[in-house]
């Protein structure tokens, strides 16, 4: 008797391993976000917490980890997302929403609103911060070429403006001391600071991004093939280039008047989808907004575990762990290709 061997799971399973593994990996991320910190709750007490306003962690889980674990799912998705856009935009496999200043702008226009007009709170940050990754992300577009500008362009001019509004940035620190006791963790990149109404605020912001950026993932497909089989596609370039680029800055100048510059989410999270889903945007994109949560929230709890009874901000997190996965990346066979 021969013995019988399992053949291949079904194609419609095959199709559904990738969603499934996915939602359960966020799924596990959100509850261990909500569990663990400096006083660790139990799945039952975090339970609790969420529906009975009389148990013991309602004012724990209730007061700092939802609205934390809130802001860091929608930052998360709206800087993975955008990194997707980019990673399309201008095809280059290391792209992020820090490649043509947006983030740098953003960052820009907070610090001095809050170092010059005593600016403090999300309501007014945001405005800033996008007035800000609007006006560099324009600057950049036309430094790079305007309507002739090229990936390589749109990098180089990026890539100078990212640097001198850094620059900038350090500069206002450390010659006002009001903004930089102000400023010191936001731009170091955090989600302790959280609340209930900077959430509020900032989901319109992000759901109008996502919105607009997933009706793109079709032309930025297109684009993907290069611009001349782009338009015998019949892909409008002008458009498609103009609306990621107002995707992105709605997405990254939310994010980044919430939480700060946070670094490398936008740039691993296409970068390890694209390993997953194959390189078609329109199926990039969507796992983009699912893996950026996971990555950012994932950082943030590890920051909240390694420096007990204290935390690391989650951006020191994203900057080392990142700076790390990368380099595991790109030195692997894969990702040298």
């Amino acid at each position: 008797m021969t013995a019988l061997t399992a053949g291949p799971p079904p194609l419609g399973l095959r199709a559904l391993r990738l969603p499934l593994a996915t939602g359960t990996l966020l799924l596990a991320v959100l509850v261990l976000s909500l569990a663990l910190g400096a006083k660790p709750l139990s799945p039952g007490a975090v339970w609790q917490g969420l529906t009975d306003p009389a148990a013991p962690g309602y004012d724990v889980v209730h007061g700092m980890r939802l609205p934390r674990t809130l802001l860091g799912l929608l930052a998360g998705a709206a800087l993975g997302l955008a990194g997707g856009v980019m990673r399309a935009l201008t095809r280059n496999p290391l792209a992020d929403p820090g490649l043509l200043g947006v983030n740098a702008g953003a960052s820009a226009a907070v610090v001095t609103a809050s170092a010059f007009l005593g600016l403090s709170g999300f309501g007014g940050a945001v405005w800033f911060a996008f007035a800000g990754a609007a006006v560099v992300a324009v600057l950049v577009h036309a430094v790079g070429g305007g309507r002739a500008a090229t990936p390589t362009r749109l990098v180089l001019a990026g890539t100078a403006v990212n640097a001198a509004l850094y620059s900038y940035v350090s500069a206002v620190e450390l010659l006002d001391t009001d903004a930089l006791d102000r400023m010191r963790f936001w731009t170091v990149g955090s989600l302790a600071s959280a609340r209930s109404g900077t959430v509020v605020a900032m989901a319109p912001f992000v759901l109008a991004g996502l919105a607009l950026a997933l009706v793109l993932a079709r032309p930025l497909g297109a684009l993907a093939l290069g611009e001349d089989s782009a338009r015998a596609l019949g892909a409008r370039l002008p458009v498609t280039r103009a609306a990621a680029t107002v995707a992105v800055t709605l997405l990254c100048g939310a994010a980044t008047a919430a939480c700060g510059p946070l670094v490398f989410v936008g740039l691993l999270t296409p970068h390890l989808v694209a390993r997953l889903t194959g390189p078609d945007p329109r199926r990039q994109l969507p796992y983009c907004a699912l893996f950026g949560p996971v990555l950012l929230l994932g950082a943030d709890v590890l920051g909240r575990l390694v420096a007990r009874p204290g935390e690391l901000p989650v951006g020191v997190v994203t900057a080392v762990a990142g700076g790390v996965l990368l380099l595991v990346l790109v030195c692997r066979r894969g990702g040298a290709a």
